[in-house]
């Protein structure tokens, strides 16, 4: 990065960001410290004021201990490691929650002494757990598609309302306890 001068950011050559980030290159740690500017750039550059950078910069170019030595190297060194692990940790915690999310939504036909077939996907985040009040609105079919059992077709009456029940308590039948633990807010299964 070019030398940046006290002229330079006050007729506007350069933006307070630039400054920023040439003083964070340049400049020793106790001296971005004691100055308020160390730390993340954006959030720095954010929080800080036109005169609080001049004055930084002031200080720079007369203070020749503020520059950067060798002292610094391996505090640099240390800095860059850091953020060159957090970057592989971050990536690392976006491609699991990628995957958890391609399994999740993954259509099955499962057999748990029932069969469903994901229709509509749901918010994969948010199952119920035992014991927590679950609304369904429902169908019951046969193997065959027969339709034994409804309260859809009651829906469009106003004092129809979805069946309301803690889930995993066996108040309803086995296969309603096991299918609906395994389902998310929102998801339409067959």
């Amino acid at each position: 990065m070019a030398t940046v001068t006290v002229d330079d950011f006050k007729s506007d050559k350069v933006s307070k960001k630039e400054a920023i980030a040439f003083l964070q290159e340049n400049a020793t740690v106790q001296f971005l410290k004691d100055k308020k500017l160390f730390g993340k750039l954006q959030a720095i550059a954010k929080g800080s004021s036109k005169d609080k950078v001049l004055n930084a910069l002031t200080a720079f170019e007369s203070d020749p201990v503020a520059r950067k030595g060798d002292e610094d190297a391996d505090l640099n060194e240390a800095l860059e490691a850091t953020k060159a692990l957090k970057l592989k940790e971050d990536e690392a915690k976006k491609n699991q929650k990628e995957a958890a999310k391609v399994e999740a939504d993954k259509p099955t036909d499962t057999k748990i002494g029932f069969t469903k077939k994901i229709q509509k996907k749901g918010k994969t985040h948010m199952k119920p757990e035992k014991g927590s009040v679950v609304s369904v609105w429902y169908t019951g079919r046969l193997e065959d598609g027969t339709v034994f059992d409804s309260n859809v077709e009651n829906s469009r009456k106003k004092d129809c309302k979805a069946l309301k029940f803690k889930v995993g308590t066996g108040l309803v039948i086995r296969g309603w306890d096991e299918a609906l633990l395994t389902m998310c807010y929102g998801r339409k299964q067959r």
